[in-house]
C-alpha cells in the first residue's frame, strides 16, 4: 500500500535554512520517522528560497527585447528580463504564453520563473541552479541526521502541451532511478514490451501534490510503500534531446 503523507506546519523558509534539518523535525513533530524506503518530494519554491534564489523587481532594469516581449504578451517587462536571463531560447511565444528552454534544458512556461508562495509584492523565484544537486544535498543531510537514506525529488508545477490542466514534475531527483523500464519485459499475454519506460519520478511528483496543493502551506510531502529503484539517478536525464524531439 502506497501512502502520502503531507508535513503540516511547515515553517516559512529564508536564505540559508537548512531544508534537510528543517524537513527532519517538521516529520517529529507529526510522530512521523523518516524510513529508508520514504520517498521525500520537496516543493521547488522552498528550495529557491533556502538557496536565495529570489528577484526584487524593483532592482531590474529590463532590456529593449524584454520590453518588446513584455509589449506583445501584456507582461511586467521585468519579470520578462528575468525569465530571459533564465532561459537558452524562446521555444513558442503566442498570446500572454511564454513558452522556453531553460538554462537547465527544461521546456516550461515562463522559466519556472513564479511569484506565487513567495513574500513581498515584487518578489519572485527562479529555478535552482541545479535541481538534481539540491535534491543531493536534502538527501544527504536527512541521512546524516536519520542514518536513513530516502530518495529525494524535487518538483514544479507545468502545464501540458496537449492537455488542459498543470500537474507537478520532478525537477531534481535523488538516491532512485527516475525510470521504470519494462522493455524487454512481456505484459500479461506474452506480448515483448519495447517502449515502455514509465517516469515513475513525474508520477511520483503529480501523486505528492494531491497532499501539498498550492495554497495549503504545504511544501513536502512523505511518499511510503512504492518500490522505486535505489540509484544515482538525475532528472536531467528525464529531458527529451531535441534531436528526439518530434515538435521542436
Amino acid at each position: 500500500m502506497i501512502t502520502i503523507i503531507g508535513l503540516i506546519d511547515f515553517p516559512l523558509i529564508n536564505k540559508g535554512d537548512d531544508l534537510g534539518r528543517i524537513i527532519v523535525e517538521t516529520a517529529r513533530k507529526q510522530d512521523i520517522i523518516i524510513e529508508e524506503n520514504d520517498v521525500i518530494v520537496v516543493s521547488q519554491k522552498i528550495v529557491s528560497k533556502a538557496e536565495g534564489l529570489t528577484v526584487n523587481l524593483k532592482e531590474v532594469n529590463p532590456s529593449e527585447l524584454a520590453k518588446h516581449i513584455a509589449a506583445q504578451t501584456n507582461r511586467d517587462p521585468r519579470h520578462v528580463e528575468i525569465i530571459l536571463r533564465e532561459s537558452n531560447t524562446i521555444v513558442k511565444m503566442k498570446n500572454n504564453h511564454l513558452i522556453v528552454e531553460t538554462k537547465h534544458g527544461f521546456i516550461c512556461a515562463n522559466a519556472g520563473v513564479d511569484k506565487s508562495n513567495v513574500e513581498g509584492e515584487e518578489v519572485i523565484s527562479v529555478l535552482p541552479l541545479d535541481s538534481d544537486k539540491s535534491a543531493s544535498r536534502i538527501r544527504h543531510r536527512i541521512l546524516r541526521i536519520t542514518k536513513k537514506n530516502p530518495a529525494v525529488i524535487i518538483t514544479d508545477t507545468w502545464g501540458r502541451p496537449w492537455r488542459l490542466g498543470q500537474v507537478d514534475f520532478a525537477i531534481g531527483v535523488s538516491g532512485m532511478n527516475p525510470f521504470r523500464n519494462y522493455r524487454g519485459e512481456r505484459d500479461m499475454f506474452g506480448y515483448m514490451l519495447r517502449v515502455t519506460n514509465i517516469a515513475v519520478a513525474d508520477e511520483l511528483a503529480s501523486a505528492a501534490e494531491l497532499v501539498k496543493g498550492k495554497s495549503k502551506g504545504v511544501p513536502v510531502a512523505i511518499i511510503r510503500g512504492f518500490d522505486f529503484i535505489k540509484g544515482r539517478g538525475k532528472a536531467k536525464k528525464m529531458i527529451r534531446p531535441q534531436k528526439d524531439d518530434l515538435f521542436r
